[in-house]
């Protein structure tokens, strides 16, 4: 399995991503699913892919190879939306010729969180589904996951707005994963996080942690005892004595009737163990 999240606030973008693949428990490896295409002094595009991984490694690799062989180039489109439907094109287009190759009814479906900035234009984030399709990311939850994602979505929920600094949403995008890779095994380390500032398409902030990392141990640790001090500190629950009425059910005469056998028995036991 795969987690996968991409922030936009005011002040720019974060993505990040855990490491981990996986085709049972025999077939567990680590691949990269963050992808950067850049393009110096003009624009910056960055992939996040979950799913079928010879689908994904097969967009990767013409994605980097586009504007050969007269194939369309993200250097070239005029802006994000017909450089995020150029990679939605490209993934239905592989999906359909492994499908076509396959004898063996495998799920070849991928998804993608693809987001950037072209200079002079404001940056943007998209989900790109298996079929094809795109959307934006929603107004008041400026964020988009693919892959792994009910475990994470909780603290993105409460802390993630367009206000939200790119510090504080990358810490916030950490805390995610790191709580996904805590309740799912299926997502591990190592993890990537990478920040693009808002106009600055030629200084991204790229970051890579394993599980032995120094601030990633950090990290875990101080949520950690975070979320315990917080629920410590939460008001007492304000039980009112005596609102739910006792209530008394009557033995069912079968039950009693054993009882009672049950307690002759056992009296005249007492009295054998006496007597002796």
């Amino acid at each position: 399995m795969t987690y996968c999240v991409g922030i936009h606030v005011n002040d720019g973008l974060v993505f990040a991503s855990d490491s981990r693949t996986n085709a049972g428990l025999d077939h567990i490896s680590s691949y990269s699913k963050l992808h950067c295409y850049r393009f110096p002094g003009d624009r910056m595009f960055v992939l996040l892919a979950a799913g079928n991984l010879a689908t994904t490694q097969e967009v990767v690799k013409l994605m980097h190879q586009s504007g050969a062989d007269g194939l369309p180039t993200l250097s070239t489109v005029p802006n994000m939306h017909a450089a995020v439907d150029f990679v939605a094109q490209l993934s239905a287009t592989v999906q359909r010729q492994q499908q076509a190759r396959d004898t063996a009814n495998t799920n070849f479906e991928a998804t993608f969180i693809f987001g950037g900035q072209i200079l002079g234009q404001n940056p943007e984030l998209y989900m790109i589904y298996a079929q094809g399709n795109f959307i934006h990311e929603p107004p008041a939850h400026p964020f988009l996951q693919i892959g792994e994602t009910k475990y994470g979505k909780p603290i993105l929920d409460r802390v993630i707005q367009p206000e939200t600094d790119l510090e504080t949403a990358a810490r916030c995008a950490l805390v995610s994963i790191n709580s996904t890779i805590r309740s799912n095994l299926s997502v591990g380390a190592p993890i990537e996080l990478l920040i693009l500032q808002r106009d600055m398409v030629d200084s991204p902030y790229r970051i890579k942690l394993n599980e032995d990392d120094s601030y990633y141990r950090d990290l875990t640790e101080k949520w950690g005892s975070g979320l315990q001090r917080a629920l410590e500190e939460l008001p007492r629950i304000p039980w009112q004595p005596n609102e739910v009425p006792e209530i008394q059910l009557p033995l069912p005469q079968v039950a009693s009737e054993q009882m009672c056998a049950m307690q002759q028995t056992m009296g005249g036991f007492n009295g054998f163990n006496q007597s002796s």
